[in-house]
């Protein structure tokens, strides 16, 4: 399993990458100027139409990425940008899943002329078809667990029913609707920091171990700490230096046994690139 962290702007970083070489992209793109994300990164300067338009070209056939986002309210309207994401990664050839994440525990914000937010959308991209890796996660208790029910198929030519009876699972796959409590145990200064069930519940359904996980906007690191966790390989790019070194850590920290130094990898040319080996 390797570890490639990599210090730099993440449009300019993912242009390197090889064609068709990432299963997995799990990231959160800047909202709507909501937030500031660090003295190197510049708002007005993000060019997410790029950026996914790149990650189409790095992701693998049938490989996803999960867009996490939500849209600032300006004057009385939400801006849309979410939309325009989505429809924009459409038009670029993903398919497009839309999910929502709702954060328990916390207050909600907005414009006291309406309902308050208290989601975000997760966005599930598919290049070229439906996810090759599908592991949906069975965590909602079945209501009809273990009752008997009738299953069956009405024969047209005969008019007669064959049916059968199976009694209901104990566990259901829950809905693209997800309500996560962030309880995380390692909480830095990022103002955007990604829960980190959140982050292990998508790679655990998007991908394989073994695979490649990507993180192009990488922050603190979650995805990458998950990534480590469930022994994907991991790509992280971050611009900012705060961050990219809070990352560094946390990656390496989740390493657990044996914890294997980082290797500064060969200094060809700026941005500064560190590769981890990890087994």
């Amino acid at each position: 399993m390797t570890i490639e962290l990599i210090h730099g702007d993440c449009l300019v970083e993912l242009q390197k990458l090889a064609e068709n070489s990432v299963d997995l992209t799990v990231t959160s793109p800047p909202y709507d100027n909501l937030r500031t994300y660090g003295k190197d990164f510049d708002t007005d300067a993000f060019d997410w139409h790029a950026i996914i338009k790149e990650l189409y070209r790095v992701t693998k056939p049938r490989g996803v990425v999960v867009w996490v986002v939500a849209d600032a309210m300006i004057n009385g309207s939400e801006t849309g940008t979410s939309f325009k994401q989505a429809l924009w990664a459409m038009e670029c050839g993903f398919n497009n899943e839309t999910m929502i994440y709702q954060q328990t525990g916390t207050g909600a914000k907005g414009s006291n002329y309406y309902y308050w937010q208290a989601f975000e959308f997760m966005f599930v991209w598919a290049k070229d078809g439906n996810p090759k890796a599908s592991h949906r996660i069975t965590d909602i208790r079945n209501s009809e667990a273990g009752r008997l029910r009738r299953l069956g198929k009405k024969n047209k030519v005969i008019g007669s029913r064959t049916e059968r009876r199976v009694r209901g699972p104990e566990w259901s796959v829950r809905p693209n609707v997800w309500r996560i409590t962030s309880t995380g145990s390692d909480i830095t200064e990022h103002p955007a920091q990604f829960p980190e069930t959140l982050v292990h519940d998508h790679i655990v359904s998007w991908s394989n171990p073994g695979d490649v996980v990507l993180d192009p906007m990488m922050g603190s690191g979650t995805t990458g700490k998950e990534a480590v966790k469930l022994t994907r390989n991991f790509i992280g790019i971050e611009i900012d230096r705060g961050y990219f070194e809070i990352a560094q850590r946390r990656i390496a920290e989740a390493q657990l046994q044996p914890r294997l130094p980082m290797i500064a990898a060969e200094q060809t040319a700026a941005p500064e690139q560190l590769a981890l080996d990890v087994g």
